[in-house]
């Protein structure tokens, strides 16, 4: 007996009818995923040339304004201070005296040294007459003239002590602390005064040691001064530290401000542009660089069409750029997206983002 399809279709339950009927429906099933030649899936990615650039890097660096020159007046004797002349702001000259000490006392031992020393001397011109006569021995006109420059000498001390309780500014300035009042009893090597130059101002700066090879002494740094507003002030590097700091893998420059704009004072905030010299680097996009636990790397296309794991060593990041210093040559093309699911030795196929 022979039975059409559609009587086959009639005497089949319904569920299973309709389980056939959407089989059967064309276009109803999975997308078929795109393949290789071979048959395995293809990954799609976008990609991008490693080249090199001539770029310079250009990083902003937050330091503190200071003189460039800053002295801290000492006592180099003990006694009460009987002038203290000048106050914070005050401005002074080389040679100008700043602080007197009592000195009563150290006159009066000078005194007692002049007068040992004259009369040494007298006994010493008498022992040389006497000598001549071969009245004294060399001996005692040996311990005379020994004891005629011991005079001197104590003489000479005391001069010198003398000279300490008056201090006199050792620079063209202004006071910037005043640390004590007349009357006090000043210790030796008190810190009384401080007095800075106002002529120019400084500030140090950390910078990597992936930028100071490119830096140098002379080179123009733009400078901005938070308390003054936005407007850019000329600087110079005129130090570069020669060590680094072992931790931060830092190192420090000094940029000087000169002339001193209207307002500029120690202890402000700024902000330093520098800009290094430009140089020729590797570079790829920053999206293209993944990390892991292991290493920097990049995937790369082979000339198989196939995604390969590379691990690298970065260097700069520059905007949208980032250098390589190792692990890539000129001319491969870096994922830059599509990452999802991608492993090494997977076919890939590059293709264009699309422009809005």
């Amino acid at each position: 007996m022979t039975i059409s399809l559609s009587q086959c279709f009639r005497r089949l339950p319904g569920t299973l009818l309709i389980a056939c009927t959407v089989m059967c429906l064309p276009g109803c099933g999975p997308e078929p995923e795109a393949v290789a030649p071979k048959g395995e899936p293809v990954h799609l990615v976008e990609t991008a040339p490693v080249v090199r650039d001539s770029l310079s890097v250009v990083r902003t660096r937050t330091g503190t304004l200071r003189a460039l020159r800053e002295v801290k007046i000492y006592t180099q004797e003990e006694g009460r201070i009987t002038d203290l002349p000048v106050y914070e702001g005050d401005r002074v000259k080389t040679g100008d005296v700043v602080v007197r000490l009592d000195d009563a006392l150290i006159k009066a031992q000078l005194a007692r040294a002049v007068a040992t020393r004259k009369q040494a001397e007298q006994n010493l011109n008498r022992l040389k007459e006497l000598r001549g006569k071969k009245l004294v021995s060399e001996d005692e006109y040996a311990r005379s003239r020994t004891q005629l420059e011991v005079s001197e000498a104590d003489e000479q001390v005391l001069k010198t002590r003398m000279g300490y309780t008056t201090i006199e500014s050792p620079l063209n300035g202004v006071v910037s602390e005043r640390l004590s009042e007349p009357g006090n009893v000043a210790e030796r090597n008190q810190h009384l005064l401080t007095i800075s130059d106002p002529s120019s101002l400084v500030t140090e700066l950390p910078v990597s040691e992936l930028i100071l090879p490119d830096l140098a002494v002379g080179d123009v740094a733009r400078v901005r001064i938070d308390a003054l507003g936005d407007r850019v002030y000329e600087g110079r590097i005129t130090r570069i530290y020669p060590t680094l700091d072992p931790l931060t893998r830092r190192g420090t420059i000094e940029v000087e401000i000169a002339p001193v704009p209207a307002g500029a004072a120690p202890g402000q905030l700024c902000r330093v542009e520098l800009s290094t010299r430009a140089a020729r680097r590797r570079v790829i996009p920053f999206s293209a660089l993944r990390r892991d636990e292991a290493s920097e790397y990049v995937y790369v296309v082979d000339g198989e069409g196939r995604a390969q794991r590379v691990d690298v060593t970065s260097g700069l990041r520059l905007g949208e750029k980032v250098e390589i210093r190792q692990g890539l040559e000129d001319g491969q093309q870096v994922v830059t997206r599509g990452f999802l699911n991608l492993i090494p030795g997977k076919p890939v196929k590059r293709v264009e983002r699309a422009t809005p």
